[in-house]
């Protein structure tokens, strides 16, 4: 009588547990935490087990508690001051409305295809920038080296930025704004105007004596300035204590940090559009110049704005990603962050120029007083005859218009004579051409419109709290890509490291707060990061689509995503990216070179700014900051390539995480790769797209490569269950 189907299956597992038994008990059990990691058969059933939900085996990594979570912390990191106060003087310097359409193609040529290409490896790799590239090729782990410093040398003086942004917050709860007027020096027998702020300005003159009490050179160092000080220790307190935790605490910041500029740029172009002259300054913002938009300069500096604006090559990208889930639609990610950012910088553009528009009204207003006055004493005095004055102009109430006409009357009669008159023209387009960017748009040009603001307090806590929470979105990316690569190469405590890097920082950053630092600042915005980074992006290119492969990687993304991305990306990866990138470069050096190094210093009894060159010894720092960054390429390069240090030890191949513990895995050890199976349970499912499967080690393979699960070990191989000839029937 044949026996019963459900006893044959019983008795044959029952065969297979004792084959098993027997298989372990020849093996020497030294070798134990070895072979479990050396195959792995995966049994699955019918219902999938996420990796990051269910698994008791995969890595005990972090991750991000919602999708809104994560697109908040990369759109917080790419938006950042840049949007702000780069972009607007870009567009007005650059033709205008016009400058956008160059802006826009390079976005989609440079800027989504090389964040997509990030945003996959992160992703696919789940690891920081170090890793990534070590795994990619280990003789290119320098690109992640090279990424590190680069941000470490951008957090020290980006969180300067951030205490100055700090110290004019504290500053607002006044009525009125202590930059609103210059200040009143009284000496023995009369009052009179601080000399310096009567010669610039009252905005002006805040910011360079009160705030920086700024030396006249970079080789002055006047010592500690102790209210930038204490507001740069401030600043990094802050970061340290939201990254103390990883992405489990900035993360939860990033709800207010990134969404707050909104609200704040939203408040201020609908206050900004109600004011006399805003639309003047948005009409001159999108009048475009045509003819500017086809010189090579325009396309250079929107190809660098792309570039620099998503945050390409810092890493921060890179290890926001490496938080996801296996099968997260990264495609989608890129292509929402990067237009988001483009519309933000649109935005922040329109806020920009209406309250430019503003202030420069107010300016106009005060220069044709001025200038009418002077006609009056003129008509007066008989150098002007009051015939040639329109009947119907009443100096009691001149328009703008009537000013203007004025004026034309004026010079067309005193042809000869009228530059001895000294009359200004008070043209609105003359303001509103004056570029101003950076700081001096921020601390100058917006404080002072904001002095002319009804509620001006208000309106400037809002806009120094903006700018405070724009600045630490970004730090919080920059620090991230910092932390995560070496806590996933070198396993070090994250909370203790986040805290040592951020000490460091402060303490070198010391250099940024003293009378001289704000030319150091300049110096560092200007060196450490363009050329680095655009040699990082550039390798990190030329690694995956030429020593990864191409096709490789495209069936990579296809395996993650679950479709093919569109073969554009293909061509733009491979071929269109590289070559906009070296022209960018090439144009970048050539442009460093034709430039004379220098700096623009305060000098006080000017009370204007004067061009310097950087004395030798700066000129040897910035040298060097150029190299430092790019310095550790070459060196894991030659290293690698010279195999001075072993690979069979303590490198990212050899670690995996199991339960929140870390497990050496030995290499190159003697023995049969068979020599065990550990079956496991659903609930131990490690991939949820993969059924029977089998990762084994090839033997003598000094490479990297992944399962398909996603756990990274060094040369791991998948093989169907019935295509493995080499594998005798005995061992299964």
């Amino acid at each position: 009588m044949p026996k019963n189907s459900k006893v044959v299956k019983r008795e044959l597992d029952d065969e297979v547990i004792e084959s098993v038994k027997d298989l372990l008990s020849n093996e020497d059990s030294a070798d134990d935490a070895f072979k479990k990691s050396e195959l792995i058969v995966d049994v699955q059933e019918e219902k999938d087990t996420d990796v990051e939900e269910g698994s008791e085996v995969e890595d005990e990594r972090p991750a991000w508690n919602s999708k809104l979570q994560y697109i908040l912390a990369q759109v917080g990191f790419s938006v950042g001051l840049g949007n702000v106060w780069r972009f607007p003087y870009l567009c007005q310097k650059n033709g205008g409305g016009a400058y956008l359409l160059p802006y826009l193609i390079l976005l989609l040529v440079i800027g989504i295809p090389l964040f997509f290409l990030e945003l996959s490896v992160g992703q696919r790799i789940r690891r920081g920038s170090i890793g990534v590239w070590n795994y990619i090729s280990p003789k290119l782990g320098g690109i992640g080296f090279a990424s590190c410093v680069v941000c470490f040398f951008v957090a020290l003086y980006y969180n300067v930025i951030i205490g100055w942004s700090l110290f004019y917050f504290s500053q607002s709860f006044q009525q009125p704004l202590p930059w609103d007027q210059c200040p009143l020096v009284k000496n023995a027998s009369h009052t009179f105007v601080e000399p310096e702020c009567e010669k610039s300005s009252a905005t002006t003159y805040y910011w360079y004596r009160e705030a920086l009490n700024i030396s006249s050179s970079i080789s002055e160092s006047g010592g500690l300035n102790w209210k930038m000080t204490v507001c740069l220790l401030a600043a990094w307190v802050v970061v340290c204590l939201a990254m103390i935790k990883g992405i489990q605490s900035s993360g939860k910041i990033m709800y207010f940090s990134s969404l707050f500029p909104y609200v704040v740029l939203i408040c201020f172009l609908i206050r900004a559009l109600l004011l006399n002259g805003s639309i003047d300054g948005i009409r001159h913002m999108f009048t475009p110049e045509l003819e500017i938009m086809l010189e090579p300069k325009v396309w250079r500096e929107a190809a660098a704005q792309v570039f620099f604006a998503l945050g390409l090559g810092f890493g921060g990208v890179i290890a926001f990603s490496s938080y996801n889930k296996r099968d997260n639609n990264c495609h989608f990610d890129a292509v929402l962050v990067s237009f988001i950012n483009f519309f933000t910088s649109i935005l922040a553009t329109l806020v920009v120029f209406a309250v430019l528009g503003f202030k420069a009204n107010v300016i106009n207003e005060k220069c044709i007083a001025e200038n009418l006055e002077m006609v009056i004493k003129l008509v007066k005095m008989g150098n002007i005859s009051q015939d040639i004055i329109p009947h119907h102009i009443n100096f009691s109430a001149v328009t703008a218009e009537d000013y203007h006409l004025v004026y034309d009357i004026i010079q067309k009669v005193k042809e000869e004579e009228f530059p001895s008159l000294q009359l200004n023209s008070c043209q609105i387009e003359d303001e509103l051409n004056k570029a101003v960017q950076g700081t001096g748009l921020a601390f100058i040009a917006f404080t002072e419109a904001m002095t002319h603001f009804p509620a001006s307090p208000f309106w400037s806590v809002m806009f120094f709290l903006m700018l405070v929470n724009l600045g630490l979105g970004s730090m919080f990316g920059t620090i991230e890509g910092i932390i995560t690569p070496i806590v996933d190469t070198f396993k070090v405590r994250k909370e203790i490291l986040t805290v040592i890097c951020c000490l460091l920082a402060f303490c070198i950053g010391l250099i940024f707060v003293q009378r001289s630092g704000n030319y150091f600042v300049t110096m560092f915005d200007d060196y450490s990061a363009t050329l680095p980074l655009l040699i990082v992006v550039i390798l990190e290119n030329i690694a995956v689509s030429f020593v990864y492969g191409i096709d490789k990687f495209m069936e990579d993304l296809k395996d993650m995503l679950g479709f093919a991305p569109n073969r554009y990306y293909y061509y733009m990866w491979k071929y269109i990216s590289p070559l906009m990138l070296l022209s960018l470069l090439i144009a970048s050096i050539v442009n460093m070179g034709l430039s004379p190094p220098g700096y623009n210093a305060w000098i006080e009894d000017k009370a204007s700014e004067e061009f310097l060159s950087y004395p030798t010894w700066g000129m040897v720092v910035c040298i060097s900051l150029m190299v430092l960054a790019i310095l550790p390429v070459p060196i894991v390069f030659i290293i690698r390539r010279c195999n001075l240090i072993d690979d069979s030890s303590g490198n990212l191949a050899s670690v995996t995480y199991k339960r929140g513990r870390v497990l050496k895995e030995p290499i190159n050890l003697e023995g049969d790769d068979a020599s065990l199976i550990h079956g496991k349970i659903s609930s131990e499912m490690s991939s949820p797209n993969f059924g029977k499967n089998i990762y084994r080690k090839q033997s003598g393979s000094p490479t990297l490569d992944t399962a398909p699960n996603g756990r990274y070990g060094i040369g791991y191989l998948m093989a169907d269950m019935p295509d493995m000839p080499d594998m005798p029937e005995s061992d299964l």
